[in-house]
Order: structure tokens, then C-alpha cells, then sequence
């Protein structure tokens, strides 16, 4: 055994050489290590996805480098198992046909390198989100371009069928710009893995379908959706780990609105509104010629005591604290991401560390987070891959 912890921390010493990385620190770091993939917009520094190393007792990026080459993977999403990983290619085109493209990979060995198995097509263009279901059985994506949202069940093996649900979105909102036909941003599964929401923001609506695993069908809701404030614009959606309130993050308000949820009925009724910017601020919804700021990812703490969202512009990760008994808001703080354009974030397993992908300084940046008040603390550790914007950790062993 101490032979081939030796030898694992020779082969660690080889690749981190110098005088900052004992071979002791090297084993240390070999039996800590959490794994995490980087999906990116690819061009001049970026080919694919990536795979770190990350120590959850230091906050430490350990090692990075390209897992698989693929075209823009803006987006992925981890099989339950941590065997298989899927990306929505954001393309518009796929064997000729308009359309973007779901790629699956398989996780090999334990250096995390990707394979690809097979591809399918997103059923439209732009795909921008893929989750995969908690029973592991499906892929759902969301296509911003084509404003539709499709189920791709999964072999075995890890490999994509062709959709065996499509759903077309129709109609539009009151932004001459950004709302003049549906925009499919996201789509999630509750806690129970019987409804499934999609946030459109070209409609002002979360759609509400019943989902059924084993046949990989999505159905209307009665109520069939929810609203947010017109203009709103909503992009990303979180449940608190009760399932009993959820979140949505509206990108063209810069606020998040704060549901409490049915689980029975999959009913969303909204409790609160609450701006992501500080309160000097004025949010771009109102007056955007004097902020020109965009929200992108919102996440709930595994704790279910704090949630946090990015804003593009303003360049900050928004923290703030959830009423267990409500489940209102009330924000802690802005904290800077230390770069520009802060796309998606993660928090790690541990609960203790959040990463953010800045997309226009080609960097990810770590966070501490104060278990107790919720608050962010620079770690003072970051590492450099082009254009993050997605960062999934594998499930913990």
C-alpha cells in the first residue's frame, strides 16, 4: 500500500514539479481531491471541456486540463452515477439540419478524461441547458434558439436516443428585443422527479409538465405555468432542498423571484421579488441606461440557508439568506468575482468553497463560504481556462 501511494505521488511530482509540491503533499492531495469539468465556449484558448482537481480542505484548484474536444459545450450535466457526462453543444446546425446537438461522454478512469459515446440532436437551435433526471434514465435539454424543450432517454450505456418527448413553445412578452418569440433558458427537476420546469425567458413563464422517468414523456401541468413580472426575462431555476419553495433567476430584471411550491400539484405562487443588486444600484429593468447588468446562474446552498446569484456587468456573486419558515429572501451581500462576466458558479459537495466562472476574463475564481452567515470570502486561489461558463462536480465517492 505505501508503494502505491509512493508511486501515486511520484506521478503527482512529476507533473507539478519544484519545491512547492512534496511528494508528501503530492500523496496528501491524491486521497483529498474532489474532480469537477469546466464546459466552455471554445476558440483561441479553450478546445472543449476541462477537468479539474480541486482540495476541499484548502479551496486549491490542483490541476486542470482539456478532458475532451467538442464545440462549445456551454453547458453540462452529470449522470447521478459520475460515469457519464452530457454537454449542450451550443450550435445551430447539426448533419445539415437546423438544430443544436446534446453530446454524452463517458467519465474514464480516474484521471476524469472524457470519451465520447454518441451524439443526438437538442430538437432546435441554441441548446443552452441539459440536467440530467434523478432516476438516471433521461436527458432533458432546453433550446434557447428554437424556444423548445425535448427528453433524450439513455441506454445502459450512457449513450443518447433520439427524443422521445419535443415540446415547441409559442408566443412572446413585451421586450422588443429580447422577448419577440420564446427563448427556452432552463429546465429542472424537483425533488420527487414528477414535474419538470422550464424557464423561458422570451415568454415571462416557467412551464410546468409532469414528467414520467421510465417513459421519458413530459406532459401539460394544470396550472400549466407561472409568471413572472412582464419584461422580467427568467433564465435559471433552483429548488431549496425541502422542495417546498424554488427560485428563479430573471435575467433582464436583475432580481430573483422566490416561490413557494406544491409538490403534490407542482404549483409555483410567488412570494417575493428581490433585486441582485445592491441597493444603490438601479436594475437594468428600470432604468438601463444607468446599469447595464445581466443575471445568469442562481443555486441554493446544500444547507438550504442561503442562496446566491450572478450578475454580468456588476460582475458580483449576490448572497443572501432564506427564511426556513417563509422562504423569503433577504441579502447578505454583492460579493466581486474578481473577473468579468460571471457566467454559471458551483458550489462544491462540501458546502464550504463556491467557484465562479468569469467568461470574459478566462478565469474561475474560488470563493469561502461562511457556513454560519452565508457570506464570501475571496480564497485567493483561481485558475485560468477560456470562456467558463459551466462547472459541475462529480458526485462525492
Amino acid at each position: 500500500m505505501r508503494f502505491l501511494s509512493l508511486l501515486l505521488a511520484a506521478c503527482l511530482f512529476l507533473i507539478f514539479p519544484g519545491p512547492t509540491l512534496s511528494a508528501e503533499r503530492a500523496a496528501a492531495l491524491v486521497s483529498k481531491r474532489d474532480t469537477f469539468y469546466v464546459g466552455t465556449y471554445t476558440g483561441a484558448k479553450s478546445k472543449g471541456i476541462h477537468v479539474c482537481r480541486f482540495d476541499p480542505a484548502t479551496g486549491e484548484i490542483i490541476s486542470h486540463e482539456l478532458a475532451a474536444e467538442t464545440t462549445s459545450p456551454s453547458f453540462l450535466a452529470i449522470h447521478p452515477s459520475g460515469r457519464f457526462v452530457y454537454s449542450a453543444n451550443e450550435i445551430n446546425e447539426f448533419k445539415g439540419k437546423p438544430g443544436g446537438v446534446v453530446t454524452a461522454f463517458a467519465v474514464s478512469g480516474d484521471g476524469g478524461k472524457l470519451v465520447e459515446l454518441n451524439q443526438q440532436s437538442s430538437g432546435g437551435a441554441g441548446p443552452c441547458y441539459v440536467v440530467v433526471d434523478r432516476a438516471g434514465k433521461n436527458v432533458l435539454v432546453a433550446n434557447y434558439g428554437g424556444g423548445s424543450v425535448a427528453v433524450l432517454p439513455l441506454e445502459s450505456d450512457g449513450k443518447l436516443r433520439e427524443a422521445s418527448a419535443w415540446i415547441q413553445h409559442t408566443g412572446s412578452s413585451v421586450n422588443p428585443d429580447r422577448q419577440k418569440e420564446p427563448h427556452a433558458h432552463s429546465i429542472n427537476l424537483d425533488p420527487a422527479n414528477r414535474f419538470a420546469f422550464a424557464a423561458d425567458l422570451g415568454l415571462d413563464k416557467i412551464f410546468i409538465y409532469r414528467f414520467d422517468s421510465a417513459r421519458g414523456t413530459l406532459l401539460s401541468n394544470e396550472p400549466a405555468f407561472a409568471r413572472v413580472k412582464p419584461g422580467a426575462g427568467p433564465r435559471h431555476f433552483a429548488f431549496h432542498p425541502t422542495g417546498r419553495y424554488a427560485y428563479v433567476i430573471n435575467e433582464l430584471h436583475s432580481t430573483v423571484t422566490a416561490f413557494a411550491c406544491d409538490p403534490e400539484r407542482g404549483e409555483l405562487k410567488e412570494i417575493q421579488s428581490l433585486s441582485t443588486l445592491p441597493s444603490d444600484q438601479t436594475s437594468p429593468g428600470k432604468d438601463s441606461a444607468k446599469n447595464d447588468n445581466s443575471t445568469a446562474e442562481v443555486q441554493v446552498h446544500p444547507s438550504g440557508r442561503f442562496l446566491y446569484g450572478s450578475n454580468r456587468g456588476h460582475n458580483s456573486i449576490v448572497a443572501c439568506t432564506i427564511d426556513p419558515a417563509t422562504g423569503k429572501l433577504a441579502r447578505i451581500e454583492n460579493e466581486s468575482t474578481q473577473g468579468r462576466i460571471p457566467r454559471n458558479f458551483s458550489i462544491d459537495p462540501s458546502g464550504n468553497w463556491l467557484l465562479a466562472a468569469n467568461q470574459q476574463s478566462d478565469s474561475i475564481v474560488v470563493f469561502h463560504i461562511d457556513t454560519k452567515t452565508g457570506a464570501l470570502e475571496p480564497a485567493g486561489h483561481r485558475v485560468e481556462i477560456g470562456s467558463p461558463v459551466c462547472i459541475k462536480f462529480l458526485p462525492p465517492r
